[in-house]
């Protein structure tokens, strides 16, 4: 198509008067008095999560112009990233008009707002309805089909946008994921096993674990761009080094946010080296999602504070050494107000003994992916916390502390599942050149390479989602909408890719043997995990609800 940045650029202005009818009619639904009713979003959630997902298209479809314009601007627009852009944006607008999947069984689409007619014989112009009837041909799919098949030997998959420094970072860890983590991933998960330490020593000594701690705590001070680019690499190779390289920011960041000087100069710099490994300790049985219903308690006892109560799904648990631990310090508090962090001290557990320290329990859960770093149960029974481990030194904080990381967290996500889906991607891909059928390879069959079309396309487009979030947090935006979008539209399109790469494998997809098994069951946690879905839904629709 003749002029296709212009033309997306006016098809844009169509999606941009959609999302403001679509957020004054769930406006209508759920707003009483200027503020959202509980009773009525409950009620009105498909309605409400739907805006969620209008304003996750929007913004991406914005991002993926901003990275085509300046990718013309620095004469690296070629037909490859051309025909990305067409595609995506003819498929995602067709999905606007007609309803974008927000699960495999669930659709919004306008009639869901209220708007009988569609709205789009009033707002729609043009390009919009010339990309949704001509952009999305099956001779255009099949021409980017052959670049992406000629541009294979050069791992080529359309310029990313990334500026010099940022490129040689990413050349720098897919060499290392490329040597050290994808050619024993799959053994690693099938033998249920433990990422082994020296390569996690190999992770320290290229200073994956104090990435963006500042340097004057040892760290390397950089962005959470730069961080975006090593988690979907260290991901590609397997999601258990993308998530333990990326681990130690949650409790790096929770130092910096609430941590006093003294805590901050005795932790960071450790956990900037590899020598303490950290984990999370938030989640409880029966609470999931709803962090006040916590009922873990931490009584103040002389020179420490005695832990009791249970906790699951701890990831890295057992081999950790710091665990950053949610407990309530004022049992008359029920809500938020009564929560504390600490930073409470472990001994490093093994498989043959888990939990060594005294006043600690637990054992494994057993899981269908995202194995390296194990899952755990833990009971504590008087467990004991020094006072000055009191995250801050001020109790009742905890709850807003934690809050303060969950952008992060979701950027992180959000690099994960990109870096799963390119996997499986490639997986895929290279699986369809290799295997021949009826005397040609099945990447000649237009269903197959088709299948590939959408995964680049779509990769691309949650890709560009995520580096918008980390530079709005670079920039020291609040980002915790841009954050949540990445992470939903990340998790679906990992899931999208790792079951039609294994939809290409045909029956041997299915077989255990086949790294594309691994990368179906990792893929499936990212719509669970740092939110679930229908949760980073709601969480967005208030936002948008609420702001101006």
């Amino acid at each position: 198509m003749d002029n296709i940045i212009a033309k997306c650029q006016e098809a844009q202005q169509t999606v941009d008067a959609y999302y403001n009818v679509a957020k004054e009619q769930v406006s209508k639904l759920v707003l009483v008095d200027g503020k959202v009713s509980k009773d009525h979003l409950n009620q009105e959630q498909h309605a409400a999560h739907g805006l969620a997902w209008i304003a996750t298209y929007k913004e991406t479809l914005r991002e993926m112009l901003n990275w085509a314009t300046n990718l013309e601007s620095e004469n690296r627009f070629t037909e490859y990233e051309k025909l990305i852009l067409q595609i995506i944006f003819s498929e995602y607008l067709y999905q606007i008009k007609t309803g974008i999947p927000m699960s495999q069984l669930e659709a919004i689409r306008p009639q869901d707002l209220g708007l009988k007619n569609g709205l789009f014989k009033e707002i729609d112009n043009n390009s919009f309805n010339d990309l949704i009837l001509n952009g999305n041909e099956t001779k255009d799919r099949l021409k980017l089909a052959n670049i992406i098949r000629e541009s294979l030997s050069s791992n080529n998959f359309g310029s990313l946008g990334l500026d010099e420094t940022s490129s040689m970072i990413r050349d720098q860890f897919n060499k290392f994921v490329d040597e050290h983590v994808t050619p024993y991933a799959h053994e690693w998960h099938l033998k249920d096993e433990l990422i082994p330490m020296s390569v996690i020593e190999k992770m320290s000594e290229l200073g994956i674990f104090g990435l963006t701690i500042p340097e004057e705590y040892g760290g390397l001070g950089m962005s959470k761009l730069a961080m975006c680019i090593v988690t979907e690499e260290l991901a590609r190779g397997y999601i258990g080094i993308g998530s333990l390289g990326t681990r130690t920011d949650i409790s790096s960041e929770l130092l910096l946010i609430g941590g006093t000087e003294e805590q901050k100069q005795k932790w960071l710099p450790k956990i900037a080296s590899g020598e303490i490994l950290p984990t999370a300790v938030f989640t409880e049985p029966n609470t999931g999602s709803d962090l006040a219903s916590l009922k873990t308690r931490a009584t103040a006892n002389g020179t420490h504070y005695s832990i009791t109560g249970n906790k699951t799904w701890i990831t890295h648990g057992a081999r950790s050494d710091l665990m950053t631990l949610l407990a309530r310090t004022n049992p008359d508090e029920k809500g938020y107000k009564g929560l504390s962090m600490f930073l409470a001290e472990k001994e490093r557990g093994s498989d043959e003994n888990m939990f060594p320290s005294e006043g600690m329990s637990g054992g494994e859960i057993e899981v269908l992916g995202y194995r390296g770093m194990k899952e755990y149960e833990i009971a504590f029974d008087d467990f004991k916390v020094k006072k000055e481990n009191l995250l801050g030194g001020e109790e009742g904080k905890g709850f807003k502390q934690l809050m303060e990381t969950f952008e992060s967290a979701r950027i992180q996500t959000a690099a994960r599942a990109v870096g799963v889906a390119q996997s499986s991607m490639e997986t895929g891909l290279n699986y369809a050149l290799d295997r021949n059928q009826f005397g040609k390879s099945i990447y000649e069959f237009p269903r197959v390479s088709s299948k590939i079309v959408s995964m680049v396309t779509e990769i691309m487009a949650a890709r560009q989602l995520t580096y918008y979030s980390a530079r709005e947090k670079d920039t020291g935006n609040r980002c915790d909408v841009e954050a949540g979008m990445a992470k939903l539209l990340g998790a679906r399109v990992a899931w999208a890719c790792s079951d039609n790469s294994l939809q290409i494998h045909g029956g041997n997809g299915f077989a255990l043997e086949y790294p594309i098994s691994r990368l179906l069951c990792d893929s499936r946690i990212l719509n669970i995990f740092e939110g679930a879905a229908e949760m980073q839904a709601e969480v967005i629709a208030r936002r948008l609800l609420t702001s101006n």
